[in-house]
């Protein structure tokens, strides 16, 4: 099915603005799912996306209390895969976070799976994304707990991602790691050395038996369902003689430098938790089916390139990325496991600054309103009349949605 012109609006070689990944959803992609029939996360994913800010989702119409003019708002998706709607969800996620960032230096370790498991990925997701996690953890928590390196329990943040720079697969988890730990006692805080934490060599031979092992119970419970290319593997020889050579590759473990304090750690959670694949500001141009966006190609010296792909290509690379439903992307560990974290963190802040608590003053830990998040971020009030810039805007009426015309479905 041919898009039409209408679909294509803002979509061209000189669009009025600039072009979206809504605009690129809208015009092709009921025609890619019809020819690629997609999962029920990836179809809601398109979905959602395509009526982002819609009439589709219906909105509101406010007017303005000094000059009478009047705005039309639309609503958000608010799905994770959406890059217009992650501002919001990632500033309230950062203040939530703000409070729990001691002061002490911050590690940023990630551990890379091989391509090798690249098509297990594609049709088991949920295992292997929590594998990954567990086998990340696991393996941080053991090099924090062995008495040659801190003999403590350390704090950990793990984000997943699964792309590179251009939407190929490429299965990572970052992690921000305490740079220290708390000693198993509870008695002290070990501080890590200033400028390294484990070494990755023993890390990642570490994480790959942990990761291997793990693929093997989920083999042996049947949690495997090997068809297509993958139904070689089925046999239990043939599954033996792939993890013999898995565990023959080098497995990738980098371990950063540590942040230069507190706000720096923040800064970089707040690029990283709530990322998307591809975010609008790095699309170009879809012109004549094919999508242009840029890439940083970190191999070329980090030099800043253009890549051209066929819209089919650029929606089934896109949609690599969607993870299942109900998947939590960010986990936390150790000290910051959520049934610890709280209490953890306070005997952790009293071993390392001695004295009384700071106390809150009254009424200033409060939930912050979209409007005084959007004024601290963006400096826009959002509830300003954009015309007259003096009144504000007054909502008088809720607007139902709209049946879209593209449907996903």
């Amino acid at each position: 099915m041919a898009p039409t012109p209408s679909a294509l609006a803002g979509v061209g070689a000189a669009p009025a603005r600039r072009v979206e990944l809504a605009d690129i959803v809208r015009a092709y992609g009921a025609a890619y799912q019809h020819a690629h029939p997609r999962c029920r996360a990836q179809r809601r994913a398109l979905s959602a996306i395509a009526d982002c800010r819609t009439a589709a989702l219906g909105g509101h119409r406010a007017v303005c209390t000094t000059c009478g003019a009047e705005r039309i708002t639309y609503n958000s998706c608010r799905n994770r895969h959406c890059p217009k709607c992650q501002r919001v969800a990632t500033e309230r996620w950062l203040a939530a976070r703000r409070r729990e960032v001691l002061p002490i230096p911050y590690f940023h370790v990630v551990f890379t799976l091989p391509h090798t498991l690249n098509p297990l990925a594609q049709s088991h997701p949920r295992l292997i994304y929590r594998l990954l996690f567990q086998a990340a953890a696991s393996t941080l928590t053991r090099f924090g707990r062995d008495p040659r390196h801190l003999g403590g329990d350390l704090g950990v943040t793990a984000v997943l991602h699964t792309w590179g720079q251009t939407l190929t697969q490429h299965v990572h988890v970052h992690c921000v790691v305490t740079g220290g730990a708390l000693a198993r006692d509870g008695t002290r805080w070990i501080p890590a050395r200033p400028t390294f934490l484990f070494p990755v060599r023993a890390l990642a031979k570490v994480f790959r038996g942990r990761y291997l092992a793990g693929l093997r119970r989920a083999f042996d419970r049947g949690e495997l369902h090997l068809t297509g290319g993958l139904a070689p593997l089925d046999e239990p020889a043939a599954f033996t003689t792939w993890l013999a050579e898995l565990r023959q590759q080098s497995w990738v473990v980098y371990c950063k430098p540590p942040f230069a304090g507190p706000e720096h750690v923040l800064a970089y959670l707040g690029r990283y938790t709530h990322r998307v694949a591809l975010s609008n500001d790095r699309l170009l141009a879809v012109t004549d089916g094919r999508v242009c966006f840029r890439w940083r190609d970190y191999a070329d010296g980090d030099r800043v390139k253009v890549m051209a792909l066929d819209v089919d290509e650029f929606l089934r690379r896109f949609l690599l990325h969607v993870v299942p439903d109900g998947f939590v992307r960010v986990r936390h560990f150790g000290l910051l496991a959520n049934c610890r974290r709280a209490m953890a963190l306070a005997h952790c802040r009293r071993l390392l600054m001695p004295g009384p608590a700071p106390v809150d003053p009254p009424g200033s830990v409060r939930a912050e309103s979209v409007r005084d998040l959007m004024l601290r971020v963006a400096g826009i009030d959002i509830e300003r009349c954009p015309v007259c810039q003096q009144g504000l805007l007054h909502h008088v009426e809720l607007l139902p949605p709209v049946p879209a015309a593209w449907d996903s479905s």
